[in-house]
């Protein structure tokens, strides 16, 4: 997951003397903390006002709906050949936890969270497909390509503002979640337990973003809960991302393992791709959970598989089985449902990824049932310009009836049937125009190649107005139907 690119590490080198000056202590004790929790969610958005549509019969004049539908479609294929491809380098409290998650025409999903004495508060952009929390960090922060008027208008966490922020030390088994175990701590040789060299600086990849930065020990602060010397990245210099990251993946360095969670679970409202001020909710349970949830169904999770790839560590397989067109069991290869030894095959569940993804022999075979039910004419044009696919001309009083359901079929029977907003998009001047809104390599001049990572990838989009539970300690995924406006 970390690696260490010369460029990036040269310029962190330069800033590392500032940085220190900052951070007053090294810690290198570990920490383990049972909680529960809930915290509000809501959609993420990141616009430039250099590139706003003004035109006033757009509702949402941001952002024109062609180039936001292309920017997430492209986004979505960058995230899937990074999560598919990644490779990682290593050597007494409330039961209930609640935060506010907003929805953000960036395409994600976003919480605010605080860390530090006193408490500073920052938004962070919730990602299950990957494990580390990390920050906007120092008056030093740099952001390039980030999309904004304004760099400098992006909150930032300053260390020296805080008492409990401490860097973490080489010797740390903290810096080996990142790391992994064989180090090497140059400085510290005979100097087991009171070795003052800090872990190595991190570069962290996420398609089209990275990041780079140092490892703290802080505190995190809900309302009735604090979570003492949490590991937390502090970021000094990023590329596409204006906003911090909560890993809520598998890794030791994520949310839920740090906090020792035993599920949490949110409900992601409807993306409008503006800057809606609408929130759902992130609960986090650490606490044993009283049996199930009502209406909710549950299936396993897979295994994560266990080959050199470590990286395929921190995903969430979900054991989809099949995909079903209308009343159609669309035909797809056995080797694509299941992830092998190796990692390849199988499906993963990624908050962090707009639209779902699925192999080119996949989605040619759903887009093709799906082509062969609607009784439209298919726009090329549109296809062309977003990148998207099929895309259908509709009619402007017919258009919920032209269309069959779509529904993942998952292992025990759970079926998730999508509602018709969460795999098409009505746009143009008069929403005359469908997409589908789940990709594939095509489109973007990507070439397929044989099955290499998850098949699928489950993003965002396609898990609108579903609450979605991550059973951790029974290892189960969960969902159900509901309108997440009303999920607080």
């Amino acid at each position: 997951m970390a690696s260490s690119p010369p460029k990036i590490l040269s310029l962190i080198s330069i800033i590392f003397t500032i940085f220190t000056s900052m951070v007053s202590s090294v810690i290198t004790t570990p920490n383990n903390n049972n909680t529960t929790i809930t915290i509000p969610l809501s959609p993420l958005l990141f616009t430039n006002k250099k590139h706003n549509n003004n035109n006033n019969n757009n509702p949402n004049p941001s952002l024109d709906p062609y180039q936001s539908l292309k920017l997430h479609a492209y986004a979505s294929i960058t995230r899937a050949h990074h999560l598919k491809h990644h490779k990682a380098k290593k050597g007494l409290s409330p039961s209930i936890i609640k935060t506010l998650v907003h929805p953000k025409s960036y395409g994600g999903y976003s919480i605010d969270l605080k860390f530090g004495t006193p408490p500073q508060t920052l938004s962070f952009i919730l990602d299950t497909g990957s494990s580390l929390v990390w920050l906007p960090c120092s008056s030093h922060y740099l952001c390039s390509k980030c999309n904004l008027d304004d760099t400098t208008k992006i909150s930032t966490f300053i260390p020296k503002k805080s008492s409990t922020s401490k860097l973490i030390g080489c010797k740390s088994p903290k810096c080996a979640w990142i790391f992994g175990g064989n180090i090497g701590c140059q400085n510290c040789q005979g100097k087991q337990s009171n070795c003052s060299q800090v872990c190595p600086a991190y570069t962290i990849q996420y398609g089209l973003g990275s990041t780079a930065g140092f490892l703290l020990s802080e505190n995190l602060n809900f309302p009735k809960k604090i979570v003492p010397n949490f590991l937390v990245g502090c970021s000094i210099l990023s590329a596409y991302q204006p906003a911090g990251i909560v890993g809520l993946g598998r890794g030791p360095e994520s949310l839920p393992r740090q906090m020792n969670l035993k599920k949490f679970s949110y409900c992601l409202l409807s993306h409008h791709f503006d800057d809606s001020r609408e929130t759902s909710n992130l609960v986090l349970h650490g606490s044993a959970a009283a049996g199930k949830t009502i209406g909710v169904s549950y299936t396993p999770f897979d295994k994560n598989p266990a080959g050199e790839n470590t990286a395929f560590e921190t995903y969430y397989y979900i054991p989809i089985r099949k995909v079903i067109v209308g009343e159609k069991h669309v035909k797809i290869p056995a080797n694509l449902l299941e992830p092998d030894s190796a990692g390849n095959g199988g499906s993963i569940v990624d908050s962090g990824t707009t639209f779902t993804f699925m192999e080119k022999p996949i989605f040619d075979a759903v887009a093709r049932e799906i082509e062969n039910q609607v009784k439209l004419t298919r726009n090329r044009v549109v296809e062309k310009r977003l990148g998207l696919s099929p895309c259908f001309t509709v009619v402007a009083n017919n258009k919920t009836s032209s269309f069959p359901s779509l529904t993942l079929q998952f292992r025990g029977g759970a079926k998730m049937t999508l509602p018709l907003a969460n795999y098409f998009s009505f746009d143009g001047a008069k929403s005359d125009v469908a997409c589908f809104t789940i990709v594939s390599d095509e489109g973007f001049g990507e070439t397929s190649s044989a099955a290499r990572g998850p098949a699928i990838i489950l993003g965002n989009y396609q898990q609108q107005n579903f609450y979605v539970e991550y059973d951790l300690e029974n290892e189960k995924f969960g969902f159900r139907r509901q309108n997440c406006k009303s999920s607080g």
